[in-house]
């Protein structure tokens, strides 16, 4: 009965941050045209005409895709961590690779310069996975000191 509550609460811990780290990286996303203006005539209601934009982004406008992705699995495996129980790391692993795995997915489909690709799929999906386990492991710590003073 243990562990089917175990793997119960790691489901949950996953599906829910899962969802929070998406809407925090879909968040993001929506934001860019506000903070960074995209190219002129840049379309980006279908995979193919964001393609085609591709070539006229500069650096700048890998800015917010790259915190999109990097703050969605930060937050996603904060929120992971803190619903799952020991070991923590696991939930936040899982969120890491799901959110790799969309990563891949988006360089697969985009014409991304390579450089992009390779700072986006290191270090915006497991570096963040961890940080935010240790943030949320330091979080709940805390918590339960206050608690037993």
């Amino acid at each position: 009965m243990e562990k089917l509550k175990y793997i119960l609460r790691l489901l949950i811990a996953v599906l829910a941050g899962s969802i929070i780290g998406a809407t925090v990286n879909m968040s993001i996303i929506l934001l860019q045209p506000l903070t960074i203006p995209l190219p002129e005539g840049t379309d980006v209601s279908s995979m193919d005409s964001l393609a085609k934009a591709m070539p006229n982004f500069r650096i700048k406008h890998f800015v917010m895709p790259f915190l999109a992705h990097a703050l969605g699995t930060l937050v996603g495996a904060f929120v992971a961590s803190i619903i799952s129980k020991n070991p923590k790391q696991i939930s936040a692993l899982i969120i890491g690779g799901i959110f790799l795995m969309g990563g891949i997915d988006m360089v697969r489909q985009l014409p991304s310069p390579l450089w992009f690709n390779i700072l986006d799929l290191v270090g915006a999906y497991f570096p963040m996975a961890i940080m935010g386990c240790f943030a949320a492991i330091k979080i709940l710590k805390q918590v339960s000191n206050k608690k037993i003073q």
